[in-house]
């Protein structure tokens, strides 16, 4: 699991290719949870946080830019 300071130095780009893998990655566990396929289960709580983290960063970003365009107008 990847911590949020670890995150914050990623880039846009960077998280959203990451955000991305989460979401497949959840999508996958998820299935092989409906077929019985599943071993751990834990690992969609840990995966699903860890999108939530990511979404949560990218959106600071978005408040960010928005209040600093506001300010230049």
């Amino acid at each position: 699991m990847t911590k949020p300071s670890e995150l914050r130095e990623l880039t846009s780009v960077e998280l959203a290719q990451k955000l991305l893998e989460a979401k497949h990655e959840h999508f996958n566990l998820r299935f092989q949870l409906a077929t019985g396929k599943q071993d751990n289960s834990a690992r969609i709580g840990q995966v699903k946080r860890e999108a939530a983290r990511i979404a949560t960063i990218v959106r600071e970003r978005e408040i960010q830019a928005a209040e600093q365009a506001e300010e230049k107008v």
